[in-house]
């Protein structure tokens, strides 16, 4: 039975993994028009376009949020962020 509680634990950390995954390649896709399994493989000079481009779209974020703009996401906020320190990671 304990077997069966860690195989389902497994499963759902998985899950939620890929969900979050999922969430983040829509969310960058939609919000600035990059391709994450691109971004992700680029190298060199394309890399560091797209890390400036995400970070140029992470500021104007952070710009409506200190001004408190009405179209201020925070979901937004923070799968912006999250997709740039993981391409951080793969730099």
């Amino acid at each position: 039975m304990q077997e069966l509680a860690k195989e389902a634990h497994a499963f759902s950390a998985k899950n939620t993994v890929a969900i979050a995954d999922a969430q983040q390649r829509v969310a960058l896709q939609i919000l600035c028009g990059i391709n994450f399994d691109e971004a992700l493989a680029a190298s060199g000079d394309q890399h560091a376009a797209l890390m400036q481009r995400l970070e140029r779209a992470l500021k104007v974020e952070r710009l409506k949020g200190l001004k408190r703009h009405w179209s201020y996401d925070l979901n937004r906020h923070i799968a912006l962020k999250q997709a740039l320190d993981r391409l951080r990671d793969t730099a």
